[in-house]
C-alpha cells in the first residue's frame, strides 16, 4: 500500500531524533573514563535503570511484531509476551545480583571471574558479537518499515537512517547516553500506548471500520460461482468477467481453488478464491513479482493505490451491519469471543515467469482467535503433527531463557551501583515490562478488528492502528517507536565495542590500551557493527520482527545461559567446559537456524525445497547440548588435572562433596 508523509509526523520525528541527539551531546561532555562508556560509571539510579531496562527490551519485536503478530494471529501473537516476561523470572531470582557482584563492564567479566581464561574471554566475546547481530536484524527491520508511512522514504533509507543515528549516539557517549534515552522513549512509550488503548475501546467495534470516518473500508466483492468433481472448470453467471486461467492447490486441510478474472468494464486482471461451499468467488489482495522484476500490488502499481488495508469482523455478536460504541475492558474480549473476525492466509502461486503471493479470507470465530492454535499447532484434532508441538516447545524454551543471557541486558546490571540496586532494577522493569505486554493484546486486537493492517508487512499495525485517530497520535506513536529502536541497538552496539575492546582486545590478545585508548576502540567498533548491522536489516526486509527475535533469544539461550547457571551453581565447572559450551550452543543453534524451513522460505526464497530441519527453532535441541557439553568435558578436564597432579585427589573430593 502507499504511504503518504504528513508534514506534522515529520516535525514530532525531527523533535524526538533533536532530543536523542541533545542527551547524547551532554552526556558525551561527561564520559572520560571506559568505566563511564561502557557502564556509565556504575552510577545510574536503580529506578531509571529499570526503567530504561525495560526501554531495552520493549524493542521493535515488543511493540511492533507482538502488535503485528496479534493483528494476524490473535492469542499466538500474545504468546511471545508471555515467553518474553517469564524470561524476566530467570532473571530476577537467578541472574541479578550474581552478575552484578562478578563482572565490571561485559558479559565475559562474569565468565571469567573464577578463572582468568583467555579462552573464556574468546568464545563469550564472539558470542556476544552473534547474539548481538542476530538482535539487530529485527531492530532494523523494524526501522526500515517504520520510515516508510512516517516519512515517505523507502525500507532501506529508514534502516540507513537509524545506523547513522546509534553510530552517532554510542560513538560519542556510550552507555550513559544509552540510558537515559531508553528511560525517556520508555516511559512515552507505555504511556502512549495505554492512550491509544483507551481511544481503542472508546470508539468500539463496526463490521466496516472505516477508521473514525476517514477511511471506508473497501467492501470485497464475490461472483456467484460453481464447480464439482464432475466439472472441476469454474462456471460464473456474470457476464463481466472472463476467466482466464484456474489453479488448484493441496493442502492438508483440502484444496484451494484460484481462478485468474478479466474485467471486461476495466481491463483489469485479478485473482479470485472459489468458496465451494457457499457457491461463489471471492476478491483477494496480490503482490505479483513479474519475470521482468516489476513489483504489482493488486495488478497495479503502488501509486495506483489498489491494495487495501484490511481487518475486519464479519459478524458481532450473530449479527451483520453493526457497530457497538464505546466498550469496557471486559466486554472488549466478551464481544470478540462472540464475533466472526476475518483473518488472511497467504498463498504462493506460480503465473508463468510470475510470481503471485495471493492473501484470501478466512473467516475465524472469536472464541479460536482468543486461544492458541491459529499458528502454533498444539492440538492434534486440529493437524498438529509432533513436529509442530516440539517446535512451539522449543520457541517457548528460547523465550524464557533467552532473556537472561541476552548480552545488552546483562551489562546494565554494570551500571548501577550495588548487586541490591541490581535486583530492585530487575523488579522495576518486570512491572513496566508486564504492563505494556497486556496493552499489545488490546492493540493487536484492536488492529485485527479496525481495518488498518497492511497485510505485507503487519509490523506496522500499532503505528497504522494509531494513525487512524489522528495524525497527532500516529507521529508521537512512530517517533517512540523508532525512539525504541535507537536505544535497543545503541545498547547491542555498546554491548558490542565491550565485547572488542575489553575482551577481545584488551583481555584476550593483551594489547596494552590507555583507559581513552580503550574507549576509541570501542567507538571505532561502534561504527564498523552498526555498519554490519544497517546490511543485515536490509536483507531481512518483510520478516517479522519479533519471529527475528526468537532466533536472537535461542542463540542467547544456547550459547550463554548454560554457562551462566553452571558457573553460580555447580563448582565442578571448569574453563575448558565453559568454552566448549558456549561453542557447541554457538554452532548448534545458528546451523539449525541457517538450515530450517522458515530461513529457506523467508530468508533464501526457496520455499519449494525441503529444508533439512523441519523446526524453526533449534533451542528444543542446542539449549541441553550446551548444558551436557559443559557437564562433560567439565568433569573430563578436571579429572584430567588431577591425574597430571594439577589439583591433587583431596581438593578435587572435597570440591565434589561441596558440590553434592
Amino acid at each position: 500500500m502507499k504511504y503518504v508523509p504528513s508534514p506534522w509526523a515529520i516535525v514530532i520525528f525531527l523533535a524526538f531524533v533533536i532530543a536523542v541527539f541533545v542527551i547524547s551531546y551532554y552526556f558525551a561532555k561527561r564520559t572520560r573514563s571506559s568505566e563511564g562508556y561502557f557502564a556509565a560509571g556504575g552510577s545510574i539510579h536503580w529506578s531509571v535503570n529499570g526503567i530504561a531496562f525495560a526501554g531495552d527490551y520493549l524493542s521493535a519485536a515488543s511493540f511492533l511484531g507482538i502488535c503485528g503478530l496479534i493483528a494476524v494471529a490473535g492469542y499466538d501473537g500474545f504468546l511471545y509476551s508471555i515467553g518474553y516476561l517469564a524470561g524476566w523470572m530467570v532473571a530476577l531470582f537467578v541472574v541479578a545480583e550474581p552478575m552484578k557482584r562478578m563482572g565490571k563492564f561485559t558479559f565475559a567479566d562474569a565468565l571469567d571471574s573464577k578463572f582468568n581464561s583467555r579462552g573464556i574471554r574468546l568464545v563469550a566475546a564472539i558470542s556476544t558479537l552473534i547474539v548481538s547481530m542476530f538482535y539487530l536484524i529485527p531492530q532494523m527491520v523494524g526501522a526500515g518499515s517504520l520510515v516508510m508511512p512516517l516519512l515517505g522514504l523507502p525500507h532501506w533509507a529508514g534502516v540507513l537512517m537509524v545506523g547513522a543515528i546509534v553510530i552517532i549516539i554510542v560513538a560519542t557517549a556510550g552507555m550513559a547516553s544509552t540510558t537515559y534515552v531508553q528511560f525517556l522513549k520508555g516511559t512515552l512509550l507505555v504511556v502512549f500506548t495505554l492512550i491509544l488503548v483507551i481511544v481503542i475501546m472508546t470508539r468500539g467495534f463496526s463490521t466496516s471500520p472505516d477508521q473514525g470516518g476517514t477511511v471506508p473500508y473497501h467492501d470485497f466483492k464475490i461472483i456467484e460461482a460453481s464447480s464439482s468433481e464432475e466439472a472441476p472448470e469454474i462456471i460464473i453467471q456474470d457476464g463481466s468477467y472472463k476467466i482466464l486461467e484456474q489453479w488448484t492447490v493441496s493442502q492438508k486441510t483440502g484444496d484451494l481453488v484460484f481462478a485468474k478474472l478479466l474485467d471486461s468494464s476495466t481491463g483489469f486482471e485479478s485473482i479470485w478464491k472459489l468458496n465451494t461451499e457457499e457457491g461463489y468467488l471471492e476478491e483477494t489482495l496480490t503482490v505479483t513479482q513479474t519475470g521482468e522484476g516489476q513489483t504489482l500490488y493488486n495488478g497495479g502499481t503502488m501509486d495506483e493505490e489498489r491494495f487495501y488495508q484490511v481487518g475486519h469482523m464479519s459478524r458481532i455478536e450473530g449479527e451483520t451491519d453493526v457497530e457497538t460504541g464505546p466498550v469496557g475492558i471486559f466486554s472488549f474480549f466478551s464481544t470478540i469471543k462472540e464475533s466472526t473476525l476475518v483473518r488472511w492466509e497467504k498463498q504462493v502461486i506460480s503465473d508463468g515467469e510470475d510470481t503471485i503471493n495471493v492473501y484470501y479470507q478466512n473467516p475465524t470465530p472469536g472464541s479460536e482467535v482468543l486461544r492458541p492454535g491459529l499458528v502454533f499447532k498444539v492440538d492434534s484434532d486440529k493437524g498438529a503433527t509432533a513436529t509442530d508441538k516440539i517446535d512451539f516447545v522449543s520457541l517457548m524454551l528460547a523465550l524464557f531463557f533467552g532473556t537472561a543471557a541476552l548480552p545488552h541486558i546483562l551489562i546494565r546490571y554494570y551500571t548501577v551501583p550495588t548487586p541490591a540496586c541490581a535486583r530492585k532494577s530487575t523488579i522495576v522493569a518486570i512491572a513496566v515490562i508486564g504492563f505494556f505486554y497486556i496493552l499489545t493484546l488490546f492493540v493487536g486486537l484492536g488492529a485485527m478488528t479496525g481495518g488498518v493492517v497492511d497485510i505485507t508487512n503487519n509490523n506496522m499495525s500499532a503505528p497504522l492502528l494509531a494513525k487512524s485517530f489522528g495524525i497527532a497520535l500516529f507521529a508521537i506513536i512512530s517517533a517512540i517507536a523508532f525512539a525504541t529502536v535507537l536505544g535497543t541497538v545503541s545498547g547491542l552496539v555498546v554491548a558490542s565495542s565491550g565485547a572488542v575492546a575489553h575482551d577481545l582486545m584488551d583481555k584476550f590478545l593483551k594489547i596494552r590500551m590507555s583507559d581513552r585508548g580503550k574507549v576509541f576502540a570501542g567507538k571505532i567498533t561502534a561504527v564498523v557493527v552498526g555498519c554490519i548491522a544497517m546490511v543485515l536489516g536490509i536483507l531481512f526486509k518483510g520478516m517479522n520482527v519479533s519471529y527475528l527475535v526468537g532466533w536472537a533469544f535461542a542463540v542467547a539461550a544456547s550459547a550463554n545461559l548454560p554457562a551462566i547457571l553452571m558457573i553460580l551453581f555447580w563448582k565442578k565447572t571448569t574453563a575448558k567446559g565453559v568454552v566448549s559450551s558456549i561453542l557447541v550452543g554457538l554452532i548448534s543453534s545458528v546451523t539449525l537456524i541457517l538450515l530450517s524451513q522458515k530461513t529457506f522460505n523467508e530468508v533464501y526464497h526457496l520455499s519449494h525445497l525441503h529444508a533439512p530441519v523441519q523446526i524453526n527453532n533449534p533451542a528444543i535441541i542446542s539449549v541441553p547440548l550446551s548444558f551436557l557439553t559443559l557437564f562433560i568435558v567439565s568433569l573430563i578436564t578436571r579429572r584430567s588435572k588431577a591425574s597430571n597432579g594439577e589439583i591433587n585427589s583431596g581438593e578435587l573430593k572435597e570440591a565434589e562433596e561441596t558440590a553434592d
